[in-house]
């Protein structure tokens, strides 16, 4: 089992930036890939980004390439996610996810631990 907290959800204006962190216990060593995604209301979730815990290889989702960057701190078993240039449509609650598999893919059932999600507001 693998077990994830996320953390930094808040409110911030339009432009503005967040960070998030997801912090991993139990069975980490089992771990290839950690992810982001989101969901907003209404709305089913996507992917925002992953990383490959090996050797910190990213992808990112085309709604956020170039403002979001996925990084990860092998030591304390923490992956963040430094969003930049935030727009109101970014509003959503934002879930860390794990894989055991090799490779970054976009699709949630493909991703065997998540989180309890963190809130990020938008305002314009």
């Amino acid at each position: 089992q693998v077990q994830l907290v996320e953390s930094g959800g808040g409110l911030v204006q339009a432009g503005g930036s967040l960070r998030l962190s997801c912090a991993a216990s139990g069975r980490t060593f089992s771990t290839s890939v950690m992810a982001w995604f989101r969901q907003a209301p209404g709305k089913e979730r996507e992917f925002v980004g992953g990383i490959k815990w090996s050797n910190a290889v990213t992808y990112y989702g085309a709604p956020v390439k170039g403002r979001f960057t996925i990084s990860r701190d092998s030591a304390k078993n923490t992956v963040y996610l430094q969003m930049n240039g935030l727009k109101p449509e970014d509003t959503a609650v934002y879930y860390c996810a794990a894989r055991l598999a090799y490779g970054i893919v976009t699709t949630t059932k493909d991703y065997a631990y998540w989180g309890q999600g963190t809130q990020v507001t938008v305002s314009s």
